[in-house]
C-alpha cells in the first residue's frame, strides 16, 4: 500500500486499538499500536501531512462497528482504513454452547461484509484488514480456537473478496510467543498486547507499506 498526500488513517475496533485514548480529544491515539505506527509514519513522512486518528472502543464486537460506523467512520472521511475485531465475539460466548456455531458464524460475516460494503461505497478510502488473534495461556484459551479460527477464516476471505490490504497476527504472533515467551506479548490474558506485543503489531502494519 502507498501512502498518498494528506492521507487521513483510522484505526478502527476494539480494546487492542483502545488503550486508554482520550475520547474527549478528536485526534488522542491511546498507548498502543495506533500510537506506534503514527509516530513511525509521521517521522519518517513529514512531507505527506499524515493524520492518523482512533476509533478503537474496549469490548466492541463487529455488530458494535457496524452499529457506529457513521459516527465514527464515514463523517470523519478517513482516506485509509485499519480495522482489527473479533476476539470479542468469541471471548463474550465463550461458555455458551453458541462457540463455534454456524449461526455465530454466519451474522458475523454478514455484519463484517457490511461494514465492509458501506466503507467501500460512502467513502474513498483503502481498507486494511487485521486478523484477530489469541495466545494459548491461560489454559482456557485453547477452547477459543474452534471459534476464532472460523472468524480468522471469514476474515481472509472478505479481504481477498473486497481486495483489502490484509495483515495475519494470529500466526506471527504465536510463533514469537513459541521461540520467547507466550506472556511478553500479551500479559496475563493471551490477548491484550503489552509493549512488545504493540511493537509487534505495529511492525507487521507497517511491513504493507510500499
Amino acid at each position: 500500500m502507498k501512502l498518498l498526500q494528506n492521507d487521513k488513517i483510522l484505526f478502527y475496533g476494539d480494546s487492542i486499538t483502545d488503550v486508554g485514548r482520550n475520547r474527549d480529544e478528536y485526534g488522542n491515539l491511546g498507548q498502543g499500536y495506533a500510537l506506534m505506527i503514527a509516530g513511525k509514519l509521521q517521522a519518517k513522512y513529514p512531507e505527506l501531512n499524515l493524520t492518523c486518528l482512533n476509533r478503537g472502543i474496549g469490548g466492541d464486537k463487529i455488530a458494535d462497528l457496524k452499529n457506529r460506523l457513521d459516527e465514527d467512520c464515514i463523517a470523519l472521511e478517513p482516506t485509509i482504513v485499519s480495522i482489527l475485531i473479533g476476539i470479542n465475539d468469541t471471548w463474550h460466548i465463550e461458555n455458551s454452547p453458541a462457540l463455534g456455531s454456524k449461526e455465530v458464524m454466519v451474522q458475523f460475516e454478514q455484519d463484517y461484509r457490511e461494514v465492509l460494503k458501506r466503507i467501500k461505497e460512502e467513502t474513498t478510502a483503502r481498507i486494511v484488514l487485521m486478523e484477530p488473534y489469541v495466545l494459548p495461556y491461560p489454559e482456557d484459551r485453547t477452547k477459543w480456537r474452534v471459534d476464532l479460527d472460523q472468524r480468522i477464516q471469514i476474515i481472509r476471505k472478505l479481504a481477498k473478496e473486497f481486495q483489502t490490504e490484509f495483515i495475519a497476527l494470529d500466526g506471527p504472533l504465536n510463533a514469537y510467543g513459541i521461540k520467547h515467551s507466550f506472556q511478553y506479548l500479551t500479559g496475563e490474558d493471551g490477548v491484550h498486547p503489552t509493549v512488545a506485543g504493540h511493537g509487534l503489531i505495529a511492525e507487521k502494519w507497517l511491513e504493507i507499506l510500499e
